[in-house]
């Protein structure tokens, strides 16, 4: 994945090569993480939940992913 077909974002602390054109929900897809047990961080706002299909993933963006995990 190199040149106009991917993008370069920074998660959780570290750079990641995407493929370009990804919502925030497609990414968390891509990422193999539910959605629904995610918290995101885009460009230092919290983003709703109801968004994450339309926000758009653009290269340089910032991401904070918190996910939930259940155990006991």
């Amino acid at each position: 994945m190199t040149g106009a077909d991917s993008i370069t974002v920074h998660i959780n602390g570290k750079d990641r090569q995407l493929p370009s054109g990804l919502s925030v929900f497609a990414l968390l897809e891509h990422l193999e993480l539910n959605p629904a047990l995610v918290v995101v961080e885009l460009n230092r706002e919290i983003l709703d939940r109801g968004h994450y299909v339309d926000a758009q993933v653009e290269g340089g963006d910032e991401l904070e992913l918190v996910h939930f995990v259940g155990g006991g």
